[in-house]
């Protein structure tokens, strides 16, 4: 347990009857940035609720930096840094001046300039939530969860409304807190992401964990190389683990170019779309409308 940021043993939550997570165990060691995938309604947010002490639990054991989450003090909630799926676009005050405020919530924050740089808001320091465009506001967002320098940090669907420069830009961000040692835990839809940042990746469907590994180890789990090629008029296509075997084949068979050659390995969105396959997620369609826990006036959760 000394080395588990979060450890979660049988974990269990239904809403009228029906379990949105269902038995889930995982460990994530401090220091590692997790993400955790998995398509709308599969328990996901739900899971990730129950960690930062937003939800209760029907069973299971569940322990945050060593505490659990029901039991929460006000120690525990400055260790622990949070970035919700949407908080409140309207505030009355700019950004500069809601980091400011939440940084005094804790004894020893980030620079509240650095901070502004670090998400680029430098220059939009001085206007307020509902001045700023969507992918702004989830920057500020960002800024809010890691103003506290916490041991663990909870990212929600971070980038969700980002251009591709400012995606890149926090990427860097996450990498260069969790060389601090912070702990990552992070949801989102968007593979290239997971597989960019995550050290490694679990996958839930129908609140159970249908796969835990790295993006490599993941990737490794696939039929195959896709390798087609043209051939008498007809395109023709070949899954095989020995794509290299297969061209040597089809360079014999032909004494020129081999027409439309193509090989394609497969991507981690290929493996995640067959992991998840068509379930559907009964659990979550049963929950009642999402809790976003919309932040405060002043623009702090």
């Amino acid at each position: 347990m000394t080395d588990a940021a979060i450890q979660v043993q049988g974990l269990v939550k239904a809403y009228h009857g029906v379990r949105a997570v269902d038995g889930l165990d995982l460990t994530i060691p401090r220091g590692e940035v997790f993400a955790l995938l998995g398509p709308n309604g599969a328990g996901k947010s739900t899971t990730v609720e129950i960690l930062e002490g937003f939800r209760g639990r029907d069973a299971g054991e569940v322990s945050v930096l060593g505490i659990d989450p029901v039991m929460a003090t006000r120690s525990w909630r400055e260790r622990v840094g949070i970035m919700l799926q949407s908080t409140s676009p309207r505030s009355f005050l700019n950004a500069r001046e809601a980091l400011t405020h939440a940084s005094r919530l804790y004894s020893n924050p980030r620079d509240v300039e650095e901070m502004l740089d670090a998400v680029g808001l430098t220059d939009k320091a001085e206007e307020k939530p509902q001045e700023l465009s969507g992918g702004q506001r989830r920057r500020l967002d960002v800024a809010l969860a890691l103003i506290g320098r916490p041991e663990l940090v909870f990212l929600d669907e971070p980038t969700t409304g980002f251009d591709p420069e400012a995606r890149r830009q926090f990427w860097r961000l996450v990498e260069s807190i969790a060389a601090d040692g912070t702990t990552v835990l992070l949801t989102t839809h968007y593979l290239d992401e997971a597989d960019h940042l995550a050290d490694r990746i679990g996958i839930i469907s129908s609140g159970r964990l249908v796969a835990l590994d790295t993006p490599e180890g993941l990737r490794r789990r696939a039929a195959g190389a896709r390798v087609s090629w043209r051939e008498d008029g007809e395109l023709r296509t070949q899954v095989t683990p020995t794509p290299t075997a297969v061209l040597r084949e089809l360079l014999e068979r032909h004494s020129g170019e081999v027409e439309h050659l193509e090989v394609v390995h497969p991507s981690l969105e290929d493996v995640y779309l067959d992991l998840i396959g068509d379930t559907t997620a009964e659990a979550d369609a049963a929950t009642p409308p999402h809790d976003t826990h919309v932040a405060d006036e002043e623009g702090v959760a």
